[in-house]
């Protein structure tokens, strides 16, 4: 059982935040909020979302599981303005999402949770580099550096301590430095690995509207992007496997 009420531009983002890599998930309810976890069709990346109770006008459920097509829940977005309440709810045993706002009535059929992926198991991975930097500063340099390649390398450089992003392409190359004084933490810890960036440009259109984002990474390890949502009330982490650079 789910009844809940919460601002458009909170569920936007939220459904943004998982949509950036999957198409459905497997959305956890309880009486504390919702949490999902889901990984790419190529398992290269993660995404894991909790949206606290605390993040909604009103909320109250039952622990369950709910089957999301994602898609479909985007697609009425188009008609919620900028500061609608949403309704949801989805009686005990139920298999339609009831979608309320402003005098629509939506009702989106869900999947079976049992056809859907299960969720994956984090990676016990040591992530010790680590920078926390604005989230428009990290996904312009996104976009700048797809303009000249589809992959990038993040790194700390520990002797001048910065944070930088370069991307080379056939011809061109772009680098980004972040020193100490632009950025809001950076323990200068040595890390390089090379990345998608056709991966970071979705998850970037996310993560440019977080006022933070803490990114963690390794030596030819995956890197993690983890930010705040919903004033706080929500968190969303990334992670997205290096590409192998050939010799």
């Amino acid at each position: 059982m789910l009844k809940a009420t919460i601002d458009a531009d909170i569920l936007k983002e939220s459904i943004d935040a998982i949509s950036a890599l999957v198409t459905e998930c497997r959305l956890h309810t309880d009486e504390n909020g919702l949490s999902t976890r889901a990984v790419d069709t190529a398992n290269v990346a993660m995404v894991s979302l909790t949206l606290k109770k605390e993040a909604f006008s009103g909320f109250e459920s039952t622990k369950g599981e709910i089957g999301l097509d994602i898609a479909k829940l985007k697609n009425i977005f188009g008609m919620m303005g900028k500061n609608d309440l949403i309704s949801l709810e989805l009686p005990e045993d139920g298999h339609k999402l009831k979608v309320s706002f402003e005098g629509y009535r939506y009702s989106i059929t869900l999947l079976d949770p049992n056809t859907i992926r299960k969720d994956p198991n984090p990676p016990n991975i040591d992530l010790p580099g680590k920078v926390v930097l604005s989230g428009n500063d990290l996904y312009n340099s996104i976009k700048a550096a797809a303009v000249v390649s589809d992959k990038i390398a993040l790194g700390i450089d520990p002797a001048q301590q910065l944070f930088f992003m370069a991307a080379e392409g056939d011809t061109d190359h772009i680098r980004r430095e972040f020193g100490k004084s632009e950025v809001n933490f950076l323990n200068g810890i040595e890390a390089r690995s090379l990345f998608s960036l056709d991966y970071l440009k979705d998850m970037g259109k996310v993560m440019g509207r977080a006022d933070e984002v803490e990114v963690s990474l390794g030596i030819d390890h995956p890197a993690k992007f983890a930010f705040y949502i919903a004033g706080g009330h929500g968190y969303v982490e990334y992670l997205l496997a290096p590409r192998i650079e050939a010799d």
